[in-house]
């Protein structure tokens, strides 16, 4: 609105309320006061002040607060510090710990709180008690203690915006020198291997091989904070070029990645159910055991990797045991269909959820490396049985997975031919050439 509409909006206000307070008049005639409008010697209305020569301070805002309100101090927890710890730090007396720390058991799991997360200190007065106590625990979330008015504790998930953005490089030495090379993350190196793993083998690959992919990046107040689902992606290798497209059919054996003909990309299971780890031990029916020190069948190959590496489910199944022996130390068995079962030794711990009736997807953790039972160090003796009986694994040609419903082929057709022409136009660009080791560089 204009000066000469505020002004007729005013009069009009006043012709059409005689005698009654009108606010628009007032507010007009409050800015005739300070000087924003005058009168000429004709009776006109005309700007004085310029308004756009006042000043907007737009506050800055964190967590929930206007910043330049408080004072604030950052600090992070320590180790083996618990949230009483922290309160009583902060000052804080005894029943309102109590107070504090039931709200907040109420709200998040307190044994969670991990040591060097941050933790944010916000005071109306720095000379005074903290008014606020601010944990982290993720970049998606925080915590709110309030200390001096109701002393409630909330938990704000920070907004999050998906976009879908793309790849793509040439291979001069690894995978990753090539990634991280052009800005892309680790963990986004990782989730294409995912894709690929059924038809790449990343740990030979050929130089000027070219990778291409469409992903999904999560961003939170502006910043990249973790890679999402990749929906397709592409690598050439000589004449040959392997698509695998993400398609969740909303049917549980039917999410996962395909081929541009709806086959998918998986051989029914993976060859083995951790990733960066070597074959310590294989499959021999006439083993000196390490431990025992005589020979006896060893029915599994065992898989050497470190402390805590996640253990994989290599097909989809159901959880037929889980628990300890022994032997055996914490250990998985799945069943995958009326033939096929695997089993996974020695585990560190159980990944949540992990229980019998427990349905799991191929490329689920199921568990941790350990050397629980009979082992002498951090290893997963991988078991596979087919028809009751335990074999050789590597020497399997495994069963396909089971293809597309045709009552999913629509949607799926739909979906490739919607992004495909998007990766059709992406062109990986060579970076200026640089030694780089041909070894795969997993951090």
């Amino acid at each position: 609105m204009n000066f000469d509409q505020i002004v007729a909006c005013v009069r009009i206000g006043y012709a059409q309320r005689k005698g009654f307070i009108n606010l628009g008049a007032i507010v007009f005639g409050a800015l005739l006061t300070l000087g924003f409008y005058s009168q000429n010697k004709d009776g006109e209305i005309q700007q004085g002040v310029d308004l756009a020569s006042f000043p907007i301070t737009v506050p800055e805002m964190a967590w929930g607060f206007a910043m330049d309100t408080l004072q604030q101090s950052q600090g992070s927890i320590q180790s083996g510090q618990f949230l009483a710890d922290i309160l009583i730090a902060q000052g804080v007396e005894g029943q309102d710990i109590q107070t504090l720390v039931q709200n907040a058991s109420e709200v998040f799991n307190l044994l969670g709180m991990r040591a060097g997360k941050p933790l944010i200190q916000l005071s109306k007065d720095s000379t005074q008690a903290i008014d606020y106590l601010i944990y982290e625990p993720s970049v998606y979330e925080y915590i709110v203690f309030d200390l001096q008015n109701d002393l409630s504790v909330k938990k704000v998930k920070r907004p999050i915006k998906t976009v879908t953005e793309s790849a793509a490089g040439i291979i001069k030495g690894s995978l990753w020198n090539a990634m991280v090379r052009r800005g892309y993350s680790y963990e986004l190196t990782s989730k294409m291997e995912d894709a690929l793993q059924w038809s790449v083998d990343f740990h030979h690959l050929q130089k000027d091989d070219e990778f291409r992919l469409i992903y999904e990046q999560d961003y939170v107040d502006g910043k990249a904070v973790g890679a999402g689902q990749v929906l397709l992606a592409a690598y050439k290798t000589a004449d040959t070029v392997f698509y695998s497209l993400y398609f969740d059919g909303d049917v549980k054996d039917a999410v996962g990645y395909y081929d541009l003909d709806g086959k998918p990309m998986n051989a029914g299971f993976l060859r083995a159910p951790l990733k960066y780890s070597r074959i310590s031990s294989y499959y021999n029916p006439n083993r000196l055991h390490p431990v025992l020190k005589y020979r006896r069948p060893h029915y599994g190959t065992d898989y050497a990797a470190p402390y805590g590496t996640p253990i994989l489910a290599v097909a989809n199944g159901t959880v037929s045991r889980a628990g300890y022996t022994g032997g055996n130390g914490n250990f998985v068995k799945i069943k995958h269909d009326e033939t096929y079962s695997t089993q996974y030794l020695h585990m560190q711990k159980f990944a949540s959820g992990i229980k019998v009736g427990t349905y799991v997807h191929q490329g689920q953790v199921i568990g941790y490396v350990g050397s629980t039972g009979l082992a002498t160090g951090p290893h997963v003796c991988f078991r596979f049985w087919k028809n009751n009986k335990q074999v050789n694994h590597l020497k399997l040609h495994f069963p396909p997975a089971k293809p597309l419903a045709d009552s999913l082929m629509t949607d799926f057709i739909a979906q490739r031919d919607a992004i495909l022409p998007i990766l059709e136009n992406i062109k990986p660009i060579p970076l200026p050439d640089v030694e780089e080791t041909t070894e795969l560089e997993n951090p």
